[in-house]
């Protein structure tokens, strides 16, 4: 069922054909919708969508559907999963209604309405708030997860250390791997993206993280980041597999251009739960997602790309992940033209995933043809990290090599625990400090108190 919305302001009258226009109207300028023909034509009528958004009942998003109930798995997903129980409270609201609650909620009252929340609900509300807001609701959102350390812990912060090398070469990883273990990088994964789709090269990646990891005795999970049909094929022939990766995207067009769908991932999730090799937890799924990948794909439906993001954390939320991070500005400046529509996109994007229950990480990256530079990747990794994110990425200098985009360093971890008083996963900074790398209050020691550890870790690097 879908209704005509409107609003005025000065006496013009601003139409709404649906609900989806509504939302495309009411969402902050970007690039991507520009693109695909949706966006707000002026500010005016962007103001007037989000005013007209604001009294619009929640319960509207039970009953009109933005990409067809019918033809799209994903929205069956997110209307059959969804809990009226946990919903019940805010029932009542509209959006603007669910934009003050929401400021005023603890942390137990956001915990136990995630589950009632729908991913177009979460969008909805991000698009009348403010940057402060998103960071402030977000802060209070707590989702911890475990494998083999705890991760999403209040006043903390993971890194995954991300050793890419663009022929695959395992020392060049191994060196990668040292140098961010030295920094004390590497709680929320080692995972490589690795450039082939060879499964015998990408078994040789996973033993070798696996070996590493069990030589030394790191608390942590490793992750070949293949496309799932290549881990399961992996598991199936006995490699030492901790999580299971993929890309997802928030309809199922888009999904099927990843060459996945719900069933499929759902079988992975299984053949990782059979190998049980988590020591603190269960939650074996690693997800990536990032605005404008189903306009990419032309699989949008005419849905704005923030609310399709949205969706994607509707997918992840129904397969209890370790971590999900946006890769939010990997996609280019068709999508996100420059450094505040990033900076945006990633507040939101955090915002809407922690909101619906999902471990939220960010990749805070730009690509090199889009209008943005360093400071503007420090200013929202520094928003994030005041809003309790759950992980950044630790690439060697910033720079992916074998991706060749510009992410955050092991430094940039640093920077962000330092000033923000923020730990790495209990288990990962009791590694460092029995490994003498950190001491009891998690600080690197000096260079020459950790020649004994860096002794060891060079061996493993000699031997990969």
């Amino acid at each position: 069922m879908s209704a005509t919305y409107h609003h005025t302001i000065n006496s013009h009258r601003w139409l709404f054909d649906d609900l989806r226009e509504l939302m495309a109207k009411a969402t902050p300028a970007r690039s991507g919708d520009t693109l695909a023909g949706i966006a707000a034509g002026s500010a005016v009528e962007r103001m007037a969508a989000r005013m007209c958004l604001a009294d619009l009942p929640l319960s509207r998003f039970l009953s009109e559907t933005l990409v067809p109930y019918e033809t799209d798995e994903v929205t069956r997903l997110i209307i059959d999963t969804h809990d009226a129980a946990a919903f019940a409270p805010i029932a009542h609201l509209t959006v603007g209604g669910l934009r003050d609650w929401l400021l005023a909620a603890d942390t137990a009252a956001l915990a136990a309405v995630a589950p009632g929340l729908t991913p177009e609900m979460a969008a909805a509300v991000s698009k009348l708030m403010r940057n402060q807001d998103l960071v402030a609701v977000a802060r209070n959102c707590r989702v911890v997860t475990r494998f083999r350390n705890t991760i999403g812990l209040p006043g903390h912060l993971a890194v995954r250390l991300q050793p890419n090398h663009p022929t695959d070469d395992l020392r060049g990883i191994a060196a990668s791997m040292v140098d961010g273990l030295l920094y004390g990088a590497g709680d929320a994964v080692i995972g490589i993206n690795p450039a082939t789709d060879s499964i015998a090269a990408l078994t040789g990646l996973v033993h070798m993280l696996d070996g590493v990891i069990s030589t030394l005795q790191i608390p942590t999970q490793s992750c070949v980041l293949t496309h799932v049909t290549n881990t399961v094929q992996m598991i199936e022939q006995g490699a030492p597999v901790d999580l299971v990766f993929q890309s997802i995207a928030g309809t199922e067009k888009a999904n099927a251009g990843f060459g996945i769908h719900l069933a499929l991932l759902r079988e992975a999730r299984e053949a990782a739960l059979s190998l049980k090799r988590g020591t603190l937890g269960d939650n074996v799924m690693y997800f990536e997602t990032g605005q404008g990948s189903a306009l990419s794909a032309d699989a949008h439906h005419g849905v704005d790309q923030q609310t399709c993001e949205a969706r994607a954390y509707g997918v992840a939320r129904a397969f209890s992940p370790l971590l999900t991070n946006t890769v939010v500005g990997f996609i280019g400046p068709e999508y996100l033209y420059d450094g505040k529509q990033i900076i945006r996109a990633g507040l939101e994007d955090h915002f809407c995933g922690k909101l619906l229950g999902v471990p939220l990480g960010c990749d805070v990256c730009y690509t090199n043809h889009a209008e943005a530079d360093s400071d503007d990747m420090d200013t929202l990794m520094t928003l994030l990290g005041v809003a309790g994110l759950t992980f950044i990425m630790g690439v060697p200098g910033a720079d992916d090599i074998m991706l060749n985009y510009q992410s955050t360093s092991f430094h940039d971890a640093l920077y962000l625990r330092e000033v923000l008083g923020l730990k790495r996963a209990p288990e990962f900074d009791a590694w460092l400090q029995r490994m003498q790398l950190a001491d009891d209050a998690g600080r690197l020691l000096p260079v020459a108190q950790q020649q004994a550890a860096i002794a060891q870790l060079r061996q493993i690097g000699m031997r990969a």
